[in-house]
């Protein structure tokens, strides 16, 4: 279980998180939505512990998180996955090397079971014919999936997600959500999705939390959202709808602002 409890924190002065207080149950996969600059993947950040809040208690099955020594986050970090948004491959490594880093590092199994959970690995993202090819021999689907094998490498218990859609034409997009399912499905993994991809988001949610400026606006089903009446959700789900006025602008505190015409219309003569 996550669990943020009273969370604040700033950059520079600006409020990222503010009061923010989350609960993610064991097994279920979370998807965070909202607006790029919104906290989102500060979240993520605080989940790993790579960054500390101002204020506030983060908690991972029970254990406190604000405050403990680098050292003591290590065990912590080693039950956790992160896939980047941009794969994080090493350009330098074959597709093998790459999902088995971790393990190789870590040095906890012999080879030949690292070699068993690379090709495992492989085999549920349908890439297990890549083992020898390098990063720039792979489609940017391909290499998002070999990220995901990577994590599932390491046999974790919890797996980050920072916009793994971003970029991917729609194929590979329906590729990624289908393995982030079955992640949930088939090993009961406690995942955590940040995304502003409302398909994705969709698709994989057990549950969906909104995040505009730093505050919760939502915490629900899809179903739920998709009836929420808060004008700041709406603008989110349906720009197409809520800005279709001409000069029409979301503002910052959630209304909407239409911005008069600045040149002046030719008078007919």
């Amino acid at each position: 279980m996550i669990r943020f409890t009273n969370v604040c924190m700033k950059f520079h002065g600006r409020a990222v998180l503010k009061d923010f207080t989350l609960e993610i149950p064991s097994g279920e996969t979370a998807v965070i939505l909202g607006g790029s600059g919104g906290g989102k993947t500060t979240m993520l950040r605080l989940i790993l512990g790579l960054l500390r809040p101002d204020s506030g208690s983060i908690r991972v099955d029970g254990q406190e998180l604000v405050g403990l020594p680098e050292r003591d986050m290590v065990p912590i970090r080693a039950r956790m996955a992160m896939v980047f948004q941009g794969s994080a491959l090493f350009d330098s490594l074959t597709v093998r090397e790459n999902v088995g880093y971790r393990l190789y590092e870590e040095r906890a199994l012999p080879e030949d079971a690292i070699e068993r959970k690379i090709i495992e690995s492989l085999c549920f993202v349908g890439l297990e014919d890549t083992l020898e090819k390098m990063p720039a021999e792979l489609s940017g689907g391909m290499k998002k999936r070999v990220a995901i094998a990577r994590a599932l490498a390491c046999s974790p218990e919890v797996i980050l997600y920072d916009e793994p859609t971003a970029g991917l034409d729609p194929i590979n997009t329906h590729l990624v959500n289908e393995l982030i399912r079955r992640l949930q499905k088939e090993e009961r993994l406690t995942q955590v999705v940040v995304t502003h991809d409302l398909e994705t988001a969709y698709r994989v949610a057990d549950r969906l939390i909104m995040i505009h400026r730093g505050d919760k606006l939502f915490d629900g089903t899809v179903d739920m959202l998709k009836r929420a009446d808060d004008p700041r959700i709406r603008t989110f789900l349906r720009p197409h709808e809520v800005l279709a006025t001409p000069g029409c602008f979301p503002d910052k505190d959630g209304g909407i602002r239409v911005v008069a015409p600045t040149l002046d219309e030719e008078t007919p003569t």
